[in-house]
């Protein structure tokens, strides 16, 4: 055997993931199955809200009123159509008062008023405009899921025809019942897409159908995994459904991210005349810490949403977290065992023998596979290199220009127009938006807490209404020393007005303690609670990546760029949210209703998602490019040979992302459809501009000085820094980018 094929010895973990590899894939099914087990019915255990702040006024306020008064907030509303006679027509208003009075009877039911039982004060608001529909509102007691249950019970009892009336069943538990049963419809239905477009690209990418199913099974083992996480999350804290579409997304789209590098390493090693073993062993030597470094990079940007008191947030958290973590563990320690065993007939069942006539024998050669595609990337290398000025400029003018919309941007909630426009609650919520005055359901509530007399009600119910933006104040009802007023605002439930209406509330001079509550006041306490958080969350995702690339590369620069670019190539995901979805555009054939703005939590859950897969993509170039200067000392040369050896892989892998992330995009919730396709735009700019153009453009005008790190950091790195390769710098180098450093 000649010194080059002279198996190196083997190292720790790959002993430990390559010495029983029938065991570890048994086990590994095992552990699946009990994932199965313990995750089945998961999505009937998440919750569809968790926008509001724990800590904030309004929640303590809802909590408040629920406890002292608890048919102050009506969820739950019929809307009551007479056809062409009028609601105040005898049989129409006989029938109504009917079908309240049933309501009133149903258990878990309470709190039930109409416009036939209201005081003449409030009925207006409860009829529509034209005198043809108005509303029986209730409320459903209990938590999320009591609330669903109870809601599905009575709905078939009053949804329909009665009589002279038709009634359709909306208002806000509604809305989110209606919003969990088509999330989990239409992740279903993403999944089907997904899996077989994935699989046809894995083949295209590998070129064989055996590597091609490896990301696949890796994927599933990660979507698996992390429903039994959130399973047993849900016994100690909310979950939120939509995470849901993130396990699938990210589980499916990393897992075959890391096998993507890990098995194209393996097969380049086999083609080098290495045995499996030894193959396995330098792919996790070097692949292998790449994908590990990866994972953490990821797992860092999620992470911080664990900074934020939302719920909603958090959940992306946990399933991020857990499922990048599960999918890189699969990556190293089941993919490994599997390719011991598989050795060269990874290769097997190649399925593009017809496409390669004349090609020798061989491992197959798939889209992201070297040769002519390599080639290709080592041109376009090259030409950014030479041209690095333009090219830096250029694209770095085209990604601000994308993002220029969101200068513009608008926060909202999310509201009953997430659902499609043929939903019972939206179109129930739409015809109260466009035919009833003010904002029914959707009012302001004031807690008053402290004694106060008849007198001082009476004059703070005055300056109330006195308010510009209030149509009527309703109240109080008082109970002990607790008492309420509702307040009905112009326009829109959750508009500019009302918003301002919640800080005018708050600063009425009152002799008593009030607490505002309502869909505004919600609102405006979720934008400030993100706006206190979001500098701590943004300081933690760069002081960390910083520290990781740095731990990667050596270098100060490197680090300082990754931030600086990753952030850049989100800038076209952003202007695209705010164009598309906050202002309307394609709204037709995307098929969503725009509520002139984004919900307040999503560009932050974007954010994460988006930076976390750009790091992805962006450890996979630096570590191929540090590799080849380590051994070359040729940065030029290193930086065409890193994106000769990853363009194809990274485009591949982005590509495959982005399907998946398209295919999350074809939800009916517009949060979702933002996610999926905002997602997938993000990760594709980031592949095809910012790590085939920038990067490298950016890298050739730093030139040597891009390794450049002083002396206590060098030793550090020395110390502590984790590389693909085996480094071995070039002669002098240390005192070359000494010189470099000191000349700026």
């Amino acid at each position: 055997m000649t010194e080059v094929n002279r198996p190196p010895r083997a190292g720790g973990w790959t002993r430990f993931v390559t010495a029983r590899p029938r065991l570890s894939l048994l086990a590994a099914l095992v552990l699946t199955v009990l994932a199965v087990l313990t995750g089945s019915g998961v999505a009937d255990r998440l919750g569809s809200g968790g926008w509001e702040d724990p800590a904030a006024e309004s929640t303590y306020a809802t909590k408040a009123l629920e406890r002292a008064f608890p048919d102050s907030q009506p969820n739950l509303l019929l809307l009551i159509d007479s056809g062409r006679s009028s609601v105040d027509a005898p049989a129409v208003a006989a029938e109504a008062r009917s079908l309240a009075t049933r309501l009133a009877g149903e258990k878990g039911v309470t709190g039930v008023g109409s416009y036939w039982q209201a005081d003449p004060s409030a009925s207006s608001a409860l009829r529509a405009e034209d005198g043809h529909e108005a509303l029986i509102a209730a409320r459903i007691t209990g938590d999320e899921k009591a609330m669903g249950r109870t809601l599905d019970r009575i709905a078939p009892s009053y949804r329909g025809t009665h009589g002279p009336v038709n009634v359709r069943i909306g208002g806000a538990v509604a809305v989110r019942h209606e919003m969990q049963t088509i999330i989990k419809e239409d992740l279903a239905r993403a999944e089907l897409i997904a899996l077989p477009v994935t699989l046809v690209l894995l083949v295209m990418v590998f070129g064989s159908a055996v590597a091609a199913l490896l990301p696949l099974g890796i994927g599933i083992v990660a979507i698996l995994g992390t429903n039994a996480v959130l399973r047993g999350l849900t016994e100690f804290t909310d979950v939120s459904v939509f995470a849901l579409n993130l396990t699938t997304a990210l589980g499916l789209g990393l897992a075959i991210d890391y096998a993507l590098f890990i098995v194209r390493r393996f097969r380049e090693e086999l083609a080098t005349g290495a045995e499996p073993l030894t193959a396995v062993g330098t792919t996790l030597r070097t692949a292998g810490r790449t994908v590990l470094f990866s994972s953490l990079t990821v797992a860092v940007s999620l992470a911080a949403m664990l900074l934020f008191p939302q719920y909603f947030l958090r959940s992306f958290a946990y399933a991020g977290i857990a499922v990048v973590l599960l999918a890189a563990a699969a990556a190293l320690i089941l993919l490994p065992a599997a390719l011991v065993l598989l050795g060269h007939r990874v290769n097997a069942l190649d399925l593009r023998r017809l496409f390669r006539r004349g090609r020798r024998s061989g491992a197959p050669a798939g889209f992201g596979d070297s040769g002519a595609q390599g080639t290709a990337w080592a041109r376009t290398a090259t030409l950014v290199m030479r041209r690095a000025p333009l090219f830096a400029i250029g694209t770095t003018a085209l990604l601000v220009v994308l993002g220029l919309p969101f200068l513009g941007v608008k926060f909202g909630t999310a509201d009953d127009r997430q659902l499609p426009s043929g939903a019972e609650s939206h179109v129930v919520q739409q015809h109260i938006r466009d035919g009833f005055p003010g904002s029914p359901g959707g009012g302001l509530e004031v807690l008053t807490e402290g004694k106060a007399t008849e007198a001082q009600y009476a004059a703070y119910k005055q300056r109330v209404a006195a308010l510009p933006e209030v149509v009527r104040v309703d109240g109080p009802l008082v109970k002990g020393d607790a008492a309420y007023f509702t307040v009905l605002p112009k326009g829109e439930a959750v508009d500019d007005p009302a918003q301002r209406l919640v800080g005018d509330l708050r600063a009425v001079d009152t002799p008593f303690d009030t607490q505002v509550t309502g869909t505004a006041a919600v609102l405006v306490d979720s934008k400030h609670a993100i706006a206190e958080h979001l500098p701590w969350a943004g300081a933690f995702i760069a002081i960390v990546t910083l520290l990781l690339v740095f731990l990667l590369t050596g270098s100060v620069l490197i680090p300082l760029q990754a931030v600086v670019l990753n952030a850049l190539s989100l800038t076209a995901m952003f202007g695209a949210v705010v164009w598309v979805f906050q202002d309307g555009h394609f709204s037709g054939p995307l098929g969503f209703t725009s509520s002139g703005s984004i919900e307040t939590t999503l560009p932050v859950l974007m954010f994460c998602v988006a930076f976390g897969l750009s790091m992805d993509y962006g450890v996979f170039l630096l570590s191929r490019i540090k590799e080849e200067y380590d051994r070359t000392g040729d940065h030029n040369e290193a930086v065409r040979h890193g994106l000769q050896r990853t363009g194809g892989l990274i485009t591949a892998a982005a590509v495959i992302l982005a399907v998946v992330m398209v295919a999350i995009g074809t939800s009916r919730v517009t949060n979702t459809k933002m996610l999926g396709l905002g997602i997938a735009l993000a990760v594709l700019m980031d592949a095809m501009v910012v790590r085939s153009l920038l990067v490298p453009a950016i890298m050739r005008l730093t030139g040597r000085a891009t390794w450049w790190a002083p002396a206590p950091l060098r030793r550090l790195h020395a110390r502590f820094g984790l590389s693909e390769g085996e480094p071995a710098p070039a002669a002098g180098s240390e005192r070359e980018l000494d010189r470099v450093g000191a000349r700026g």
